[in-house]
């Protein structure tokens, strides 16, 4: 059934009527609202490309497909909406902002609209006023207030739609209709106006689905077709699906008894299943409902290369299935698809001979820890010992009121200092993550992930936690262990991080303390943020963002202050938050002083402990001792003349996470090359990006609301990061810089636009063994000293 010839013809019949197009990505965004407005609805979906645009050639599959499809719109769209859906969509926007900035972006309006799931008083208040942005953009630009009449016959219709869809799509169930046809059914509904599309629902006779073994779909999402088609050519036939481009979308009904707007809203309280943000459990109980209700035999869970919070999903879908759940390894969105490799995955597999005396049973071993395979580093600093010994005693401290409780384990980009004013220990989850890597448990610790039935190759950073309670008390465990949490934080800041708490908490008990992780909706931002957010945060950060991450602070003082059943003390705090400023600005001081000494006094495989060990301390007297101790030791270094490496002759920024498990990887070209890393995000995070200066009680939360709602942006997102990178890089006089792939691949172009040359590497900071990227950083150190390209501070 091929849907899109009527398609194409809805839409010419539409742009001859003068009717305006606008494209949306994310089934967050209120059709009716566009409808209301005047526009045509038409949704993006990620198809493969044959040649990406050359500005998005670093980008991620889906974001190849959509971005090039926005920016190759001229005369097709005239207004385009990313909505919330997986963080690649905040991406996607971040990189169409980005272009625009360098007079390249698309060649219509673009908007973002970012809207929470989940419920209560704060999340509504937010979701509201970007409702009513996004209903004041699309007036705006050149549509018509999507309000009164309008909206209530839009939102009457699209139900209308939605109703006949649902009829059409539960054909399924006696084999009245594809798979193939549902997904392309689906998409083409959401391509037309509404009355179009209820014409074709009325006129549409379906053909018969071939018949094979009946299946419901799950895990990742397919955007178009070619999946099922591979699906149902080897004998499969889809009877049903939970994500959002098949029969969820069919379900997105509004509460008509309520105003239009208040529906959009109420609608947007509980997630679609397939949202990252959706619960790994409640997902696994749905669909199990779905596919008993569809009459599936199987379930066919799809596991889309880089999905890293479908893999998360995976165990507790099989779990909750009561159904036989086949894996299957698809390409990401927006790639192509080889049915080939999916019907011999679903291939029964070839029978194992009989094990004889010549080949006995394979019995595999039980996990033990990594043998050493990272190189030890050369320390310049005493304070970087004397710190690591200090962590040691007050980990082995922790544990003993960990037994007492309550006890937090905290993602570093959440807020600590709440718990440090009411006095609960706690710990960094990626500090955690890099003392299992330097004490070479990470394959011991995927070992144990594995078994459990999780991944052990998504967020793994972020994992090593979870893996610590599943090992549970081992007498060889890095440092006698982690406790087992009574509080786990984080801010929802990837599709995979909430998933692994969700995981960890059902492991320990604990109670989760989740902070939302809103998106810069602005297309125009400062560029020099490392200079406004110190001071001017109130003006340039959006009062939206600041006044949800607020009420979310309010809101987890309270459930600790419950846990505790101790009093938050507000002058505290304000001492928490002043302690915090002096201790980032000691970090400014050393930044600095390294910048401006040639050779440098130290590189990172001092600074990067030696600052990282203290920041778990912020806001404690200690904390702030330690940094200024680093800056003096620094200082008397640089007055000494003492050098990381004497002969320095190539000045080097490391872009990504640390390799905590190898870090004499960063001096292994010190006396080959005289290259020296003289620069991480570390360090230079901690000077730019922490202090928040406030005036006492009455802003110190709002203060601590702008140091984390900005946490990532300033690494990650194309505009921001990637002007900072620059500026690290020309203020250290860094000839080059070497990358991992966590790396923004904007952040990377800003720097070779720059004049800095690019080492990137295939390599994540918890690989074990690094060797096989070393012959291409040589390489590219070869030919920064055959074009002396050292770049001297500005």
């Amino acid at each position: 059934m091929d849907l899109q010839p009527r398609v194409d013809a809805e839409l010419a019949a539409w742009r001859a009527a003068g009717g305006r197009v606008l494209a949306y990505v994310g089934a967050s965004v209120p059709v009716e609202l566009v409808a209301a407005a005047g526009f045509l609805p038409y949704r993006l979906a990620a198809e493969p490309v044959a040649t990406p645009h050359p500005d998005l050639v670093h980008q991620s599959a889906r974001v190849q497909s959509l971005a090039g499809q926005i920016l190759g719109g001229a005369g097709r769209f005239d207004a385009v909406v990313v909505g919330r859906g997986p963080m690649e969509n905040l991406q996607l926007f971040a990189v169409l902002r980005e272009l625009r900035r360098l007079g390249r972006g698309a060649p219509c309006p673009v908007a973002n609209l970012d809207m929470l799931t989940g419920g209560g008083e704060a999340r509504a208040r937010y979701n509201a006023a970007r409702l009513g942005a996004f209903q004041a953009w699309l007036a705006d630009v050149g549509g018509k207030a999507p309000i009164g009449d309008d909206l209530r016959q839009a939102a009457q219709q699209w139900q209308m739609v939605r109703a006949q869809l649902r009829a059409m799509l539960a054909l399924r169930g006696d084999g009245g209709l594809s798979g193939v046809d549902a997904l392309d059914l689906v998409r083409s509904v959401g391509r037309m106006p509404a009355d179009a599309a209820l014409r074709l629902l009325d006129e549409l006779t379906p053909a018969a689905a071939p018949a094979g073994r009946r299946v419901a779909v799950t895990g990742s999402s397919p955007e178009t077709s070619e999946l099922y088609a591979a699906l149902e050519a080897a004998g499969l036939q889809v009877v049903g699906e939970d994500h959002d481009w098949g029969a969820a979308w069919a379900e997105l009904d509004l509460d008509l008894s309520r105003p239009p707007v208040e529906a959009i809203l109420k609608r947007w309280e509980t997630p679609v299943a397939n949202d990252p943000r959706a619960a790994s459990v409640a997902r696994g109980a749905a669909m199990a409902r779905r596919a008993r209700a569809a009459g599936a035999e199987a379930i066919v869970f799809l596991h889309a290369r880089g999905d890293e919070a479908a893999a998360w999903d995976a165990r507790d879908i099989e779990a909750a299935a009561g159904l036989p759940v086949i894996r299957l390894a698809v390409p990401a969105a927006g790639a192509p698809v080889d049915a080939a490799k999916i019907a011999a995955q679903l291939a029964p597999p070839a029978a194992e001979p009989p094990p004889t005396a010549s080949r006995p049973l394979a019995v595999k071993p039980a996990p033990k820890a990594d043998a050493p395979v990272g190189r030890r580093s050369r320390k310049s600093l005493a304070s970087t010992a004397e710190f690591g010994a200090w962590q040691r005693d007050w980990f082995a401290g922790v544990r003993e009121q960990a037994r007492d409780g309550p006890f937090a384990v905290v993602n570093a980009d959440a807020p600590q200092e709440i718990l440090r004013t009411l006095g609960i220990p706690y710990v960094i989850n990626q500090w955690w993550a890099s003392i299992v890597g330097a004490k070479q448990h990470g394959r011991a610790y995927a070992a144990a992930l594995r078994a459990a039935g999780y991944p052990a190759d998504a967020e793994t950073y972020s994992a090593q936690g979870l893996a610590a309670a599943l090992v549970g008390e081992a007498p060889d465990a890095p440092w006698g262990g982690l406790p087992s949490p009574d509080v786990l934080a984080l801010v929802a800041g990837s599709d995979a991080g909430a998933k692994i708490y969700e995981a960890w908490q059902a492991a320990t008990g604990a109670e989760p303390l989740v902070f939302d992780r809103t998106a810069e909706t602005r297309l125009d931002l400062p560029l020099a943020w490392w200079d406004d957010l110190p001071n001017d945060w109130a003006r340039v950060l959006e009062p939206e963002r600041l006044d949800l991450f607020e009420a979310e602070l309010e809101e987890a003082v309270v459930r600790l202050e419950a846990i505790t059943g101790r009093t938050f003390d507000r002058a505290g705090f304000v001492e928490v938050m002043r302690l915090v400023n002096e201790q980032e600005d000691y970090y400014r001081r050393t930044r600095d002083l390294i910048a401006r000494t040639h050779p440098a006094p130290i590189g990172i495989v001092d600074s990067m402990p030696a600052t990282m060990v203290p920041q778990w301390h912020r806001g404690s007297e200690w904390g702030r001792d330690a940094a200024r101790q680093l800056f003096e030791e620094v200082q008397a270094r640089a007055a000494a003349g003492e050098a990381a490496c004497p002969n320095e002759k190539i000045r080097l920024l490391w872009v990504g996470r640390g390799l905590w498990s190898d870090m004499g990887f960063y001096q292994k070209w010190e006396e080959s090359h005289g290259a020296v890393f003289v620069w991480s995000m570390y360090l230079g995070l901690a000077a730019d990006g922490y202090i928040r200066e406030f005036e006492g009680e009455h802003d110190a939360m709002r203060a601590l609301a702008a140091r984390f709602v900005t946490m990532g942006d300033e690494l990650r997102m194309p505009t921001w990061a990637g002007a900072w990178h620059v500026k690290e890089a020309r203020l250290h006089g860094c000839a080059g810089a070497v990358a991992i792939d966590d790396a923004d691949p904007f952040v990377l172009e800003a720097l070779e636009a720059a004049g800095i040359p690019v080492c990137r590497l295939a390599l994540n900071n918890m690989s074990v063994e690094s060797g096989e990227v070393e012959g291409k950083v040589t390489e590219f150190l070869d030919g920064l000293e055959k074009s002396q390209n050292t770049v001297r501070p500005d």
